[in-house]
C-alpha cells in the first residue's frame, strides 16, 4: 500500500474473506517492534525532498559555532571591531535601574522553572503519540519537516496509534507508550499554574521599578547587544557591573524576549490546537499559518526554553556561580555558598517531585484524572462550551491523506456479517430517555434530511486532516426521538472493541454539543460511501471535540441523564481505560 491512504478509494463492499484477511494482517502486525524507544539517531529533518539525521545538524551547528568564535575573535582584534566595541557599550550606564532581584522575581523565577520542567516532560510525552511535525494541516506521511521515527510503512495500513513511540520515564512524564491522557493532565494543570504565575509576575512587574531593568527603552540596546554577542563569542565576558546591579544589553533583550515573547507564544500556539477554537474562529489559527504550523512553533518554543535554560545556567556558572546564585535565591550581593545550598535543595525537590509524579501517574491515575476534570475540564467548559463550530473549507482543501486510527476493523461477528451483506441488515438502535425509540436502517437514515460539510478533524495525538462528510444532522434525529427533559447526555456504542480489546468502544456527548449545526451521523466521506477504515456504516462528527470522541462503526445510541451512569463513569472508553478528559476541546 502506498504512503498515502486515499479515503475516497474504498467505495465497494469487501468480501468476508477480504475482511478476514485484513483483520489477520492487523493481528499479525502485533505490538512487538511497532513502538520504538525514542533515540536521537531516529530524529530526521526534511530539507527539500530528503530527510537528514539530526546528527548532521548538530555537526553543522558545532562547525558554525567554531566559525563564529574565530570570526568574533578576528573582528574584536581588528581596528573596526575595537572601534565598534568602544562606541557601543555592552553594559549601558544609563538610565538608572534598581539593583538586586526583588522577592516576587525570585519566587516566580523558581516556580516557573519547576512548572516548566513538568510542562516540557509531559509535552514530550504528548509529542511521542504522534512524533511528526508538519507545515500543512494534511499531515501526509513523508511531507513532515521533522520526525522522531522512521518512515510510515508502505506495505500495510498503518494507524496513527501504531506510529507512537516509547519514552523513558527519565524523559517523558509519565513515560511509556500511548500515555497521552495522563501526560495531558500534567501538561494542562501545570499550564494553568504557569499562566497564573505569569499573571502575578506581570502585575508586580508593571507596578514596581523592576520593569526598568528589563524593558528596552532605547534603540541603542540593539548595537549594544551586538557588542555583547561579539564579546561573548570571542570567549570574553563583558567588563563592568555584575548582574546584581545591571544586566548587559544582550541579557536584557534575551530575558525580555523569553518572558514577553516566548511565554505568550507558548500559550497562544497551544490554544491554536483547539478544535473548538479552530472550527469556530478560523482566523485564529491563521495567525500562525495553520494548526500544524502552530504545533511546530509550540515545539520550537519548548526547545527554545530548554536551550535558554542550558545557556543561562552555563553563564551563571561561568560568571560567578556563588554570587549569582545568592542573587537569584536570596537577593543578596555576597560570595558565600548559601544560595548554592538553596539551589541544590530546589533541584533535589524538583527531582523528587518528578519521581513521585511518575509513580503517582500509575498508582493513582484515576485521582489525577478527576483532579484534571475538576480544573482543566471546567476551564475548557468555560472557555469553549458556548462556541458552536461553523468553519468550513473548500473541496480543494481536502487532505490527500487522512490517518486511520484505532482498530483497522471491528472484531465483531455481527459487524462482519453485516459488512458481508453490504449492511443491508444494519439497524441503528436509538433508545434510552426518549419518547420515541427507533431502529433505523441505513436506507432510512439516508432518506432523511442530508447535510454535507467540509471540516477539519483534530486528533488528540496532534495530527489533523480535512474531509467532506455527508450524513444525517443530529438535530434531525433529536427531533425524531424526542428526548425527555432529564436526558442531558448521549452515549454512542461501536461495533469495534476498545483499544485493548476490553469490551466495545463507546463515548458520550452532551445534547448541547449534539445540537450544534455541524454535529451529524456521517455515512459519506469525500462524496463517496464512508470507507471501512473510517467507520462504515455510520460514524459521528462533532466538530468542537477531538477525534477520539467521533465514534466509528456506530451500533446504537442511548440518551441518558449523565455519562456517569455507564461503565466506569468517566465519559467514554478512552476516558475509562486511558484516562482521557471527559471533554477535550483542546
Amino acid at each position: 500500500m502506498a504512503d498515502e491512504v486515499d479515503p475516497r478509494a474504498d467505495s465497494s463492499a469487501p468480501s468476508e474473506a477480504e475482511l478476514q484477511d485484513e483483520f489477520l494482517q492487523e493481528k499479525l502486525l502485533g505490538e512487538e517492534g511497532a513502538h520504538p524507544r525514542m533515540r536521537l539517531t531516529r530524529v530526521h529533518i526534511r530539507l527539500g525532498h530528503r530527510f537528514f539525521s539530526v546528527w548532521w545538524l548538530l555537526a553543522i551547528a558545532t562547525a558554525l559555532g567554531i566559525v563564529l568564535v574565530v570570526a568574533a575573535k578576528l573582528y574584536a582584534a581588528s581596528s573596526a571591531g575595537r572601534g565598534f566595541l568602544a562606541r557601543h557599550a555592552c553594559i549601558p550606564l544609563s538610565p538608572p535601574v534598581p539593583a538586586g532581584m526583588p522577592a516576587f522575581v525570585r519566587w516566580t523565577h523558581l516556580l516557573t522553572f519547576f512548572f516548566l520542567v513538568i510542562i516540557v516532560r509531559s509535552g514530550l510525552q504528548v509529542l511521542a503519540d504522534h512524533p511528526r511535525l508538519y507545515t500543512k494541516v494534511h499531515c501526509t506521511p513523508g511531507r513532515e519537516w521533522l520526525r522522531f521515527r522512521g518512515p510510515v510503512p508502505t506495505d500495510r495500513v498503518w494507524t496513527a496509534k501504531q506510529d507512537t513511540i516509547t519514552l523513558s520515564p527519565l524523559v517523558g512524564l509519565p513515560g511509556g507508550r500511548h500515555t497521552i491522557g495522563v501526560a495531558r493532565h500534567w501538561h494542562f494543570n501545570f499550564d494553568i499554574l504557569f499562566i497564573a504565575t505569569g499573571i502575578v509576575y506581570t502585575a508586580f512587574f508593571f507596578s514596581t521599578p523592576w520593569l526598568h531593568r528589563l524593558v528596552p527603552t532605547h534603540a541603542s540596546i540593539v548595537p549594544g547587544a551586538a557588542s555583547c554577542a561579539v564579546t561573548y563569542l570571542s570567549l570574553h565576558f563583558p567588563s563592568g557591573a555584575s548582574g546584581y546591579f545591571r544586566y548587559d544589553a544582550l541579557q536584557q533583550l534575551t530575558y525580555f524576549a523569553v518572558i514577553f515573547i516566548l511565554a505568550p507564544l507558548a500559550i497562544l500556539t497551544g490554544l491554536a490546537m483547539s478544535p473548538a477554537l479552530d472550527n469556530r474562529y478560523r482566523w485564529y489559527s491563521r495567525l500562525f499559518g495553520n494548526r500544524q504550523i502552530a504545533r511546530s512553533i509550540h515545539f520550537l518554543v519548548m526547545v527554545s526554553f530548554v536551550v535558554f535554560f542550558l545557556g543561562h545556567m552555563a553563564l551563571v556558572a561561568l560568571t560567578g556561580f556563588a554570587a549569582n546564585l545568592n542573587d537569584i535565591t536570596l537577593g543578596t550581593d555576597q560570595h558565600n555558598l548559601n544560595g548554592f545550598a538553596l539551589w541544590l535543595l530546589a533541584i533535589a525537590l524538583v527531582i523528587a517531585f518528578n519521581v513521585w509524579a511518575v509513580r503517582f501517574s500509575w498508582t493513582h491515575t484515576r485521582v489525577l484524572q478527576r483532579i484534571s476534570n475538576l480544573t482543566v475540564g471546567r476551564l475548557m467548559d468555560l472557555l469553549f462550551d458556548h462556541s458552536a463550530p461553523r468553519v468550513e473549507y473548500r473541496r480543494s482543501d481536502i487532505s490527500p491523506h487522512f490517518w486511520p486510527n484505532h482498530n483497522l476493523l471491528p472484531d465483531s461477528p455481527e459487524w462482519r456479517a453485516l459488512a458481508g451483506d453490504d449492511f443491508r441488515g444494519y439497524r441503528l438502535k436509538v433508545h434510552g430517555l426518549v419518547e420515541n425509540p427507533v431502529e433505523l436502517s441505513l436506507e432510512q437514515i439516508q432518506a432523511m434530511r442530508k447535510q454535507t460539510q467540509i471540516t477539519m478533524h483534530n486528533c488528540i495525538q496532534g495530527w489533523s486532516g480535512i474531509a467532506e462528510w455527508g450524513g444525517l444532522p443530529f438535530t434531525a434525529l433529536i427531533e425524531l426521538v424526542r428526548p425527555l427533559p432529564e436526558a442531558e447526555w448521549v452515549m454512542f456504542y461501536s461495533f469495534a472493541a476498545g483499544g485493548e480489546g476490553a469490551g466495545r468502544y463507546y463515548d458520550s456527548h452532551s445534547i448541547h454539543d449534539l445540537r450544534h449545526p455541524q454535529s451529524l451521523l456521517a455515512y459519506e466521506m469525500n462524496d463517496e460511501r464512508l470507507p471501512i477504515l473510517h467507520g462504515r456504516p455510520l460514524r459521528l462528527r462533532v466538530e468542537n471535540q477531538l477525534g477520539f470522541k467521533h465514534v466509528k462503526w456506530i451500533s446504537e445510541i442511548e440518551f441518558v441523564h449523565h455519562f456517569r451512569e455507564r461503565y466506569a463513569g468517566q465519559g467514554g472508553y478512552q476516558e475509562d481505560h486511558e484516562f482521557f478528559g471527559y471533554r477535550d476541546e483542546i
